[in-house]
């Protein structure tokens, strides 16, 4: 694999990182609720899963998906279902007061942090569909291992970095400020965007 060809698939996957979804309202939210580290570690499980997906298109998922559509159904609606389960707990803990971080540590653990991040990418198996797409057209077949181990780990870190700057940029404090004084509509929205996306994962 040229350099020129690795640097084409990183940027189509950044454009696909970047471009609105579950996984950006996610990391918005818990960057101006619970602070950028938390925030972090939710990217983290992002950048993760999002390897995850990569690997399992390198491994021919993408193809069993086309072979066998009612596999590809089936983990829609699970995956919409989860989405749709963490936009119902958005809403919930809406009227809430904001926590005050530097009083008390951060509302959820790290590990905890990680386990949503991963299992909201996770829950999109159409990710599996789009590198598919992309490994199909830009990565040889002969491409050696330690190639594609490097492209999986860039992936992984591309869009760990990319959403651990969208939970930062959520946690200042002027972020916080203004979440903390419209919070349940704030949360409510947002609440209702994931689940949007989760609906439309599950019926697309």
């Amino acid at each position: 694999m040229t350099a020129a060809t690795l640097l084409t698939l990183l940027s189509i996957n950044l454009l696909a990182a970047i471009s609105p979804g579950p996984a950006f309202v996610l990391c918005a939210r818990t960057g101006a609720a619970e602070g950028a580290r938390v925030a972090a570690m939710v990217a983290l499980g992002m950048g993760i899963g999002s390897a995850l997906w990569a690997g399992l298109a390198l491994l021919g998922l993408a193809l069993v998906f086309q072979v066998l559509p009612a596999a590809l159904t089936a983990l829609k609606i699970i995956g919409g279902l989860f989405l749709v389960w963490i936009a119902v707990q958005m809403w919930r803990h809406a009227p809430e007061p904001l926590v005050d971080l530097s009083q008390t540590p951060a509302p959820r653990s790290a590990l905890s942090a990680f386990r949503l991040g991963l299992g909201s990418q996770l829950a999109n198996p159409k990710t599996a569909t789009f590198f598919g797409a992309v490994f199909v057209g830009l990565v040889p077949p002969d491409t050696g291992l330690p190639t594609l181990v490097l492209i999986l780990a860039l992936i992984a870190t591309m869009e760990a970095a990319w959403f651990a700057f969208v939970g930062r940029v959520f946690s200042t404090d002027t972020a916080r400020r203004v979440y903390g004084r419209t919070k349940t509509i704030i949360d409510r929205a947002f609440g209702g965007l994931i689940a949007l996306f989760g609906v439309k994962i599950a019926t697309s």
